[in-house]
């Protein structure tokens, strides 16, 4: 069972090697990868949306999770990329791989899972947290570990890991996934939950 979890799921590993041909360097890791996995296993029916595809690796993980009744949308800027990364899913009907704005993910909300490991996360957060379905989790990486409160990182307030933390529509952690970096896991409040943050 323990080597079952630590597998590489053969599509993550068809995406790394989409990556390595494009010289793409920004891949998940497969810390966040098995966190990705974990979030889709748990809406079997959800819909499942990523906003920055890259070579498809993130996209990779969360099929691994998928389930039977679940759809995932993804969408990638860069339409080379975003073409190569189609190739790793184009058997499977339950994804579909868009090309060009992150904006282009709103006709398909709202979301019972959102990676948004590109467009969205800095310039619009109030709108990433409306794409949420009530319950829907949203996943955030790429954050530096702090130990301060407020969190900080180069000296200065993280305005934008703050946000997300208390959010009054959210409930928010911060999980390690290495020493040097975390991610941010929030879930969406329901509309009748009207207690404040705990």
């Amino acid at each position: 069972m323990i080597m079952e979890e630590r597998a590489v799921p053969s599509r993550v590993v068809a995406a790394e090697r989409v990556a390595y041909e494009a010289g793409f360097k920004g891949s998940s890791i497969p810390e966040v990868g098995r966190l990705l996995r974990l979030a889709a296993a748990a809406k079997p029916h959800g819909v499942i949306a990523e906003s920055g595809t890259g070579s498809g690796v993130g996209t990779a993980w969360l099929h691994s999770g998928l389930g039977a009744g679940a759809r995932l949308v993804t969408v990638e800027r860069e339409e080379g990329l975003a073409r190569r990364a189609a190739g790793v899913f184009a058997d499977d009907d339950r994804v579909s791989v868009l090309t060009g704005s992150w904006r282009l993910l709103e006709r398909y909300a709202p979301f019972d899972v959102f990676f948004c490991d590109g467009g969205g996360k800095r310039d619009d957060p109030e709108r990433v947290v409306e794409l949420l379905a009530p319950g829907g989790l949203l996943i955030l990486d790429d954050f530096t570990p702090s130990p301060h409160w407020p969190p900080r990182f180069g000296g200065e307030v993280d305005e934008l890991r703050l946000f997300y933390l208390t959010h009054p529509a959210l409930r928010a952690t911060e999980v390690l996934t290495t020493p040097v970096s975390s991610a941010v896991v929030a879930a969406r409040r329901h509309w009748r939950d009207r207690r404040g943050p705990s």
